[in-house]
């Protein structure tokens, strides 16, 4: 059983995987167990320049990012939990209880975060009731959005990125994924508003 599964790898996806990771050595956080659906194939990113993103080297690609941040996260949070090579096809159960079924396994988890992408139609089963067309995007890109109350679904379910109603810039997108580990670190610690930070040893 999974604290929480973040299902999807892109910007929002792995942003929420590494602050939460970066909590490990909170009381409150130590014994969770973290995991990530790596799926990248189908990430906008993979045909992305930046040249406009805060902390990016200009004319960095999306490809090589993708890579990279995945390497972030393993060489200094090795204890969430990558899983590659597999794609959601359902989500079921209810918040302490889900059940996501992929290609290849199905996992248990506690909390889930929907990181993919605002394509239409909608890549796995589950959430259906909670779909609607993207209010920040023009309609006829056809995309979509989860109905979400400041990133939550429903009990258990959040929703992080584009797919949140976010408009598509590499910072909008890691910022909703981190403001998403914010709040479940907060439930984690009892309700008490929690961010992570580090800082130079004086």
């Amino acid at each position: 059983m999974l604290d929480v599964l973040i299902i999807g790898a892109g910007v929002s996806g792995v942003s929420c995987a590494l602050v939460l990771g970066s909590a490990k050595n909170k009381p409150f956080a130590g014994d969770k167990k973290i995991g990530i659906i790596a799926h990248q194939k189908a990430s906008s990113l993979q045909n992305a320049l930046f040249n406009n993103a805060y902390g990016i080297a200009a004319g960095k690609l999306g490809s090589e990012l993708l890579e990279e941040s995945k390497e972030h996260l393993s060489k200094s949070y090795p204890h969430v939990l990558q899983i590659e090579g597999e794609k959601v096809l359902s989500i079921s159960g209810e918040a302490g209880d889900f059940t996501i079924s992929t290609n290849k396994s199905n996992y248990q988890a506690k909390i889930i975060v929907v990181a993919v992408g605002a394509g239409n139609p909608f890549t796995f089963e589950g959430l259906e009731q909670y779909i609607e067309p993207h209010q920040k995007i023009p309609a006829f890109k056809n995309r979509i959005q989860l109905k979400n109350n400041d990133h939550l679904v429903t009990e258990g379910i959040y929703v992080a990125g584009v797919l949140a109603g976010h408009r598509s810039q590499l910072s909008i997108a890691a910022g909703s994924g981190a403001a998403v580990a914010t709040d479940i670190l907060t439930l984690w610690n009892d309700g008490n508003h929690t961010m992570v930070h580090d800082a130079v040893e004086k």
